[in-house]
């Protein structure tokens, strides 16, 4: 396969069209037997290297997963992490603010959520949501909308010094999605999953398409550059972005820190 990130990434700088993107691609990954075997030697890598990042406790590695409803994001986590221990990695949920949340800036709630060092932290949406959404719905003034992408970046270069940021957009079709909308509908064991909003989001699908290009143009820096995710099969997206997690650790490096003390002079009995 080579190094999925630079097949994948979105460089810094770049017009963004998602239209050149084709959401069922499933040729950087192989086919889906060799993918499925590659994610699980993935997912074991990455506990193992996500023990010594734990252990080294000098650094932090953020993954945002953003996409449509239906695009994957709770399924991504299942198996990228299937095999890492809790113990190291915090999922968050970024949903509807609260009232506390709403009373802070914008990036409040996000930054208590990071992860602390010798982690892994995983925000399911993000502080992107309010450039997506927040745009999309007209929530917040256009002029404001406008001067948060700087202030992403500059958030984001912070926290750099001692946190890795991996940033993930789940890319589906129209057409998936309206598959895996139904199979909501249809399905008992589902119907928890289905909320009236997403057919919302749904009808505003090329507003998104839009506020998501922005994103990705203004946002991807060479500090936390975005990847553009194929997420029609989810074999291939899982594969894909557990590939590039394990790389990012391995360049990391981790290392388990020395003895605090000589071992020789210690004995069990």
């Amino acid at each position: 396969m080579g190094d999925l990130r630079k097949l994948l990434v979105v460089e810094p700088g770049r017009k963004v069209d998602l239209s050149h993107f084709d959401p069922r691609e499933t040729k950087h990954v192989g086919n889906k037997e060799e993918a499925k075997a590659r994610l699980l030697e993935d997912a074991v890598a990455i506990d193992h290297l996500q023990d010594r990042l734990y252990a080294e406790r000098q650094h932090a590695l953020l993954i945002i997963l953003q996409g449509m409803d239906t695009s994957g994001k709770d399924g991504t986590i299942r198996a990228v992490f299937q095999a890492t221990s809790p113990l190291g990695v915090t999922v968050t949920a970024f949903n509807r603010p609260t009232e506390e949340e709403l009373a802070h800036d914008f990036l409040w709630r996000v930054h208590k959520a990071c992860p602390r060092r010798g982690t892994i932290g995983i925000f399911n949406r993000s502080q992107y949501e309010d450039v997506l959404v927040g745009r999309v719905r007209k929530l917040a003034p256009a002029a404001v909308i406008e001067h948060r992408y700087d202030q992403i970046n500059a958030f984001e270069d912070m926290i750099a010094s001692s946190t890795k940021v991996l940033k993930f957009m789940l890319h589906i079709s129209k057409e998936e999605q309206a598959e895996r909308l139904r199979a909501r509908l249809e399905d008992p064991n589902k119907h928890w999953k289905f909320d009236p909003g997403d057919l919302e989001d749904r009808s505003l699908w090329q507003d998104y398409m839009q506020a998501y290009e922005r994103v990705l143009a203004r946002c991807s820096t060479k500090i936390a550059p975005w990847y553009v995710i194929p997420a029609d099969k989810k074999w291939a997206r899982n594969a894909a972005i557990a590939a590039i997690v394990r790389r990012t650790l391995e360049d990391m490096d981790p290392q388990f820190p020395e003895p605090r003390s000589d071992l020789k002079h210690f004995t069990v009995v």
